[in-house]
Formats: structure tokens, C-alpha cells, sequence
């Protein structure tokens, strides 16, 4: 499992093509990109703040939560931090198994933890100023059904 913080622009199918390779016993590899949006014009930049090494620690240990209960082979967490423009990704994440389904739900899983639980502090920029973004309700109910839900393993 690995987990990375970066502030520069990521290649998310350099990432994959790099997760990929050499897997001779993997029968499925799940990623996810996901691009920061422009709200409609609200919404010129993103800033995400993290906190050093906690960050970092907190995405591991649910992406090691994760890799548990869905029986991963492997996991890739990619999440940038600092300014960020519409339509750059902000994160990318990849999750490898033995077979598809636990690979979608665990790549589902994580980006439902990352949205609601991760220690990050995101600020919006656009024409109207600055505001502060909080996890919305529909993120915490996405990650409130992984609580609810037995984890299917073929």
C-alpha cells in the first residue's frame, strides 16, 4: 500500500500504467481520478491544506482497513495538496485484486473515506472570495453504507 501527498501536477495514466506493471497474478486493477470542478464558474482554485506526516498516516491506515476487509492485493493513493485549477486531478486512486468486485468496492470504499475522513482542510477560490469546504451530507452517507455493508469476497 502506498500513500503519497504531492503538490505538483500528477500523470494519472503514467500512475496506472506505473501500478500496473508486472502483475502476472491480479486479475483486476479499479482506478479512480478524481478532477477538480469548476462549480459553474464559482470556482477558480482549490486549496488543500494537510497536516505532515499525519495525513499521510491517516490515508494509510484506511487504505490498510481497506485492503483487509476487500482482500487487495495492492493500493495507490495519490492526493495532491495546494493550489489546484479547475480540471487538474486531485486525486487518483488504484486498488489491485484477484478479481473485479473487490477491486471497484475497495476503490469505491477509499474514496468515500477520503471524501468524508481524511485530515484535509479545503478552501474554494472564485469570483465571490474564499470559503471553506466541509464534507457534504451525501459524502458522509457515502461512507456511512461501507458501516452497514458486509464485504462480498468471491
Amino acid at each position: 500500500m502506498r500513500v503519497e501527498l504531492v503538490e505538483a501536477a500528477v500523470d494519472p495514466g503514467a500512475l496506472l500504467s506505473a501500478f500496473i506493471a508486472g502483475r502476472r497474478e491480479t486479475g483486476a486493477v479499479v482506478s479512480f481520478t478524481g478532477l477538480a470542478r469548476a462549480d459553474g464558474g464559482e470556482t477558480t482554485a482549490l486549496e488543500l491544506e494537510a497536516y505532515p506526516g499525519f495525513t499521510e498516516a491517516e490515508i494509510a491506515r484506511i487504505a490498510a482497513a481497506a485492503a483487509e476487509r476487500f482482500g487487495l492485493q495492492d493500493a495507490l493513493v495519490v492526493h495532491r495538496t495546494g493550489r489546484i485549477a479547475p480540471g487538474e486531478p486531485i486525486v487518483f486512486v488504484a486498488a489491485a485484486a484477484a478479481h473485479r468486485r473487490a477491486a471497484f468496492e475497495a476503490a469505491d470504499h477509499l474514496m468515500d473515506f477520503l471524501k468524508s475522513r481524511a485530515p484535509f482542510w479545503k478552501k474554494r477560490h472564485g469570483p465571490g472570495g474564499e470559503a471553506w469546504i466541509e464534507p457534504s451530507a451525501g459524502d458522509y452517507r457515502d461512507a456511512q453504507r461501507w458501516e452497514r455493508q458486509e464485504t462480498r469476497r468471491p
